[in-house]
């Protein structure tokens, strides 16, 4: 499938030696290429592409380290197409041109290009639609690459022209074979050297580099520089290269989404270790504790509600401790917050009230109040029956009164039903309570109207 790659020679390797362990180590054909076996393997889509010789566009969506730029080049070369890099950041409309220019000159010839892109989320309108007549008449062949989901950036017009091809992290078994080759090979790798790695070095390495291969080698490459040739790499040479690794977190990426959204579900689902564990991903990642803050505050109205009204004034102390202590004292009252608030009981009634009370607005936009419920400030609304009927529930002990309180074409809707626990259970007793006064009130005569109501405007 690829052409046999030809040992370098001793000038070539000598030009190389400078380049980083991680480019020395790219894989020269597919057959060297590590994982992604659910594209690559016999009757994988992929593979079957080249079988054909032909690769259609493509975009292939992943994390750092797994591939992408070396997979959109061992493609060009086993197809035998030109293969041509566009830069969504420095390259315009004009460059397009000239890339279609050569491409078309070239399908003359009867070779093909596949244009590559990398980050292509970066990719802005206009880039996308001087390409897109290009791609879909097959004049280039595009892949792009990119660790964000590509539906969020790319048009839906260019979108359903190329296939989204999902690379995943390197498994650290496969991470540990590639530590002991680059460890081993000589013409490319640390091999001239005469160095060894234990087990749990190796083993370290291959499960700190979050499937990440580019990184993993680079942290090899850092350990090495600290051994002696002849030496051993062990697993504090390991520990002291790696020193701090930044986290690998987007704020305005997927990731950004994808955590805040497993520290909301953390909550909902009562899981005060996943909540804890998903805030500090954030926190140590770099998000705005603010931002959190927020989300926590929302979290306690939709999720928890008034099954526990205590969790709202927990939240909103907890972003206001925040923005009194800031980092990283401040954090810790976000962590109690979490914890509070994945420890609450739940409750989704006041939210799902809230959604059906907006529909019924929605739905009856000109319904009149009801003339008893209306103001009647003035002698002029009083003859013309405004507050007519109303009757004030602080005349009686029980502070109740039963009447209507709903646009007439509503009749008696329900919109909230609290639920069975926590502080709802005692809201539920009082509307059954106050259910019973009113089923009592049907039986009996209709009460005359409270003369009692403060004067001025009725409230």
């Amino acid at each position: 499938m690829s052409k046999p790659v030809r040992p370098a020679g001793p000038s070539l390797f000598a030009s190389r030696v400078a380049e980083p362990l991680a480019a020395r180590m790219r894989p020269r054909t597919l057959e060297e290429y590590l994982g992604q076996e659910h594209l690559l393997a016999v009757g994988m889509p992929l593979r079957e592409a080249l079988s054909r010789g032909k690769v259609d566009s493509m975009v292939f969506w992943g994390p750092p380290g797994v591939g992408k730029t070396t997979l959109a080049r061992l493609l060009a070369q086993s197809t035998e197409a030109a293969f041509v890099s566009f830069s969504a950041v420095s390259d315009g409309v004009a460059r397009v041109r000239e890339i279609v220019a050569e491409a078309e000159r070239r399908r003359d010839g009867g070779r093909g290009t596949i244009l590559f892109v990398d980050e292509i989320h970066r990719f802005n309108r206009a880039q996308q639609d001087a390409f897109l007549p290009h791609v879909e008449t097959g004049t280039v062949v595009l892949i792009g690459a990119t660790t964000e989901n590509p539906s969020f950036a790319l048009t839906g017009a260019l979108l359903s022209r190329v296939r989204v091809m999902v690379l995943e992290a390197i498994p650290v078994s496969t991470l540990e074979g590639l530590v002991q080759r680059a460890v081993e090979d000589r013409d490319r790798g640390l091999g001239a050297r005469g160095l060894s790695i234990d087990d749990d070095a190796r083993h370290l390495l291959a499960e700190s580099s979050d499937g990440d291969a580019r990184r993993l080698l680079g942290v090899l490459e850092a350990a090495a520089s600290l051994v002696d040739d002849g030496g051993a790499i062990v697993r504090a040479t390991v520990e002291a290269a790696m020193q701090y690794r930044p986290p690998r977190y987007d704020k305005s990426g997927e990731e950004h989404y994808n955590l805040i959204s497993a520290l909301h579900k953390a909550l909902r689902g009562s899981d005060p270790h996943g909540a804890l564990y998903w805030l500090a991903r954030m926190i140590q990642g770099g998000e705005d504790p603010r931002y959190i803050a927020r989300r926590m505050v929302r979290m306690a109205t939709e999720d928890i509600g008034l099954a526990d009204p205590q969790a709202l004034s927990v939240a909103m102390t907890a972003a206001q401790t925040y923005e009194r202590l800031g980092s990283p004292e401040g954090e810790l009252a976000l962590a109690q917050a979490a914890v509070y608030l994945a420890t609450a009981p739940k409750s989704a009634r006041v939210y799902e009230a809230w959604k059906a009370a907006l529909e019924a607005a929605h739905d009856t936009p000109a319904a009149p109040v009801p003339m008893h419920l209306r103001n009647a400030p003035t002698k002029l609304m009083k003859e013309l029956g405004y507050g007519t009927g109303y009757q004030y529930a602080h005349s009686v002990p029980e502070a109740y009164l039963p009447q209507s309180y709903l646009p007439t074409q509503l009749g008696e809707r329900i919109f909230y039903e609290p639920g069975t626990f926590g502080f709802e259970k005692d809201i539920a007793k009082r509307l059954a309570w106050w259910a019973s006064l009113r089923a009592r009130a049907e039986e009996q005569p209709d009460p005359e109207p409270s003369q009692s109501e403060p004067s001025g405007e009725s409230t």
